[in-house]
């Protein structure tokens, strides 16, 4: 008798999916007190990319219908545009002098928040509860599904979202879990960031272009926290 194949649900990949984002904030929430900064960025550099890794597998393409080089120009411009957005909106709330960090400490958070951050935070949020919030939003309407949500969860799979498809309940749930691994004076501005980059999302259809500007945000944030001194933006 031939096996049957089990097919993959969204909440089958809710694990791979999440599990870097959580080991991440996981290892931020032990504080300076419990670990140095950078030990704790070193153990996020480390530990992140090996969890990236085993979950890749079951990760959605990064790449969508559209040139990559076209992708990754209109990434670094919104990129470019959401530094421009953060700073305005989180200024209001925060004693933008703040505290340097050190060479070391500054160098590590530079390393994880440009190039490991933008992978792990895109691909849960975008790539993840954006379409899962889409697809749960197109059962809500269908009144023949008793419950949308175990029907999302159980019957539908997330490669299934059409590239750049959204909906107002897509960017409101992924806004929402986006906002939330933030500090409560950067929220204006994650919710702003957040919906810049999900109508990036729409435009480019790729998840490349959602990476490209949210690394060049954070690359950019360093830049300027470094050379003006303004270390409360970051």
């Amino acid at each position: 008798m031939e096996k049957k194949t089990k097919t993959i649900s969204n909440r089958d990949l809710l694990l791979p999916y999440g599990v870097p984002y959580f080991a991440y904030v996981g290892i931020a929430a032990l504080g300076k007190d419990r670990l140095p900064a950078e030990a704790g960025y070193i153990l996020k550099i480390i530990i992140v990319p090996l969890l990236l890794y085993w979950a890749w597998k079951w990760y959605a393409p990064v790449i969508g219908p559209k040139k990559i080089m076209g992708s990754v120009f209109y990434g670094i411009g919104f990129g470019i545009l959401g530094l421009v957005v953060w700073c305005v909106l989180m200024a209001p709330f925060i004693d933008v002098t703040g505290e340097p960090w050190t060479n070391s400490g500054f160098l590590l958070r530079l390393f994880s928040a440009s190039l490991i951050v933008p992978v792990f935070e895109e691909f849960f949020i975008r790539g993840y509860i954006f379409r899962v919030a889409f697809q749960w939003n197109v059962n809500r309407q269908n009144k023949t599904i008793a419950s949308p949500l175990n029907e999302t969860l159980d019957n539908n799979h997330i490669n299934d979202v059409e590239p750049g498809a959204w909906s107002y309940a897509a960017i409101a749930v992924s806004t929402i879990a986006f906002t939330s691994g933030h500090l409560m004076v950067e929220w204006p501005a994650a919710v702003a960031y957040s919906i810049l980059i999900s109508i990036l999302w729409i435009i480019r259809k790729d998840l490349l272009s959602c990476m490209v500007a949210h690394g060049t945000t954070n690359l950019t944030l360093a830049l300027y926290v470094y050379f003006t001194g303004q270390w409360g933006f970051w």
